[in-house]
């Protein structure tokens, strides 16, 4: 990429950073960078054709799967508790050699690899205030962390970053901190809740709450992988073959907020719970599978990518995830399970991510199917937690209490691994009050 062509990119860029809503004539410029950057990336691989993914709408000609008889087309999914080269894991001490050749796997062939020595972050205080959130008086702070770019001045990055904390409280708290959303303008929102928000649950409870906002970071799509946090750490080059994605980006954020925390003698940084819905879901999850910090996760429809298994043949497929549109997520060598390999050759899938968590617990929240869809598959998503259970009884924790898949509704809540199916569609929302219920027994 020449130099002019570098700012010309930034200068595109800067304006949804900025938060701003795109003309079409933007629109269409990141969209055609977005399309060269994953052609690139084929020709890197030495790709010269993708198969199609399945449609998400269920009247289309290519609908994916939603037939259960239909679903299971593979034989077999690698053995959590098998070493590469065979020999089986038969105490912790196997497992923290285990984990550490499936966060390999994972970084050369899924997520990509963190990059070694990445810029520091300093935190600001944008302003502060007290306020009254849902009848609690709360300290509530917005924060900026700004990454050093010496190394690259041409790419500014920052964090952004803000927390709520119960006032008048003479120890420091537990706190859930959510991968938040961005509306654009024009966007419709989703409807508020009836209840009270996650928020005013959360702080009920006597704990905290922060959001951090991934896209303040890194964007999400194809075209910002040359700026953002990956674009700084490359100098504005493309990414080489086992490169991070932008969900390792987002994690690494999750991460330098969770730095903060051991900083604020308000926040009990041993207890701080990550949370994300959709995309966010299966960033939530990649940041419990990497830092061994964060005490519990709730994962929410995080589907393909995240919780579900990839070589179920039902809902989202790896295709999809290749494709111009989802590529990003992903180390670029992960393109190569929708050309000349397929899902059945990956040597992880996502019960291996959910195993990395382990001892910590993690709640697996999805929504109806006649609601939310079947594009997530909750199912895949319960199998994958099932598939887990063995490395949490390993380390001595407690696996989900039935290996069925439970009626609709139904909270498995027992072990150290729980899941429920929720009546609502694409959100967390009806579960938050099971989740803090089951997460008030680790936090207390």
């Amino acid at each position: 990429m020449t130099r002019s062509w570098t700012f010309t990119f930034l200068f595109l860029l800067s304006t949804l950073f900025g938060f701003a809503q795109p003309n079409p004539a933007q629109r269409d410029s990141l969209n055609k960078l977005t399309q060269a950057d994953h052609q690139l990336m084929m020709q890197l691989l030495g790709i010269e054709s993708l198969r199609p993914g399945p449609s998400g709408n269920p009247q289309a000609p290519n609908a994916a799967n939603a037939e259960e008889s239909r679903a299971k087309t593979y034989e077999s999914v690698p053995d959590t508790l098998v070493f590469e080269d065979g020999r089986e894991v038969k105490n912790p001490a196997d497992w923290h050699k285990r984990s550490a050749e499936l966060k390999e796997l994972f970084d050369r062939e899924m997520y990509g690899r963190t990059p070694e020595n990445l810029p520091e972050v300093n935190w600001a205080l944008i302003w502060e205030k007290d306020t009254v959130i849902g009848g609690i008086e709360t300290h509530y702070r917005k924060m900026r962390g700004n990454v050093d770019n010496s190394k690259f001045p041409s790419i500014s990055v920052g964090i952004d970053f803000e927390y709520g904390v119960p006032k008048n409280v003479d120890k420091s708290v537990p706190l859930v901190m959510e991968f938040g959303w961005i509306w654009p303008v024009g966007m419709q929102r989703p409807p508020a809740p009836a209840g009270p928000s996650w928020q005013e649950q959360v702080l009920s409870q006597g704990w905290g709450f922060g959001i951090i906002i991934p896209t303040s970071f890194q964007a999400d799509h194809g075209a910002g992988l040359r700026t953002g946090i990956i674009g700084l750490v490359n100098k504005g080059e493309p990414r080489k073959p086992d490169d991070w994605g932008t969900l390792k980006a987002w994690a690494w954020g999750a991460s330098r907020a969770l730095d903060f925390f051991e900083t604020d003698p308000s926040i009990d940084s041993k207890k701080v719970v990550i949370e994300g819905l959709s995309r966010y879901g299966k960033a939530a999850l990649v940041t419990m599978a990497y830092d061994q910090r964060f005490a519990m996760g709730l994962i929410g429809s995080s589907g393909a990518g995240g919780a579900k298994l990839l070589r179920r043949t039902f809902g989202e497929q790896v295709e999809n995830l290749a494709s111009s549109g989802e590529y990003h997520w992903f180390t670029p060598n992960f393109i190569q399970y929708a050309g000349p390999l397929t899902p059945n050759d990956l040597p992880v899938d996502a019960h291996e991510l959910i195993a990395l968590c382990v001892p910590r617990p993690v709640f697996i929240s999805v929504g109806s199917p006649t609601v939310e869809g079947q594009w997530i598959d909750a199912k895949g998503m319960f199998e994958a937690t099932v598939l887990a259970g063995p490395v949490y009884e390993l380390l001595g924790n407690k696996p989900l209490s039935t290996n069925d898949f439970p009626p609709i509704q139904t909270f498995l809540d027992s072990g150290d691994l729980a899941f429920r199916q929720h009546e609502g569609g694409h959100t967390v929302g009806p579960n938050w009050p099971y989740f803090i219920e089951w997460a008030r027994k680790y936090l207390e």
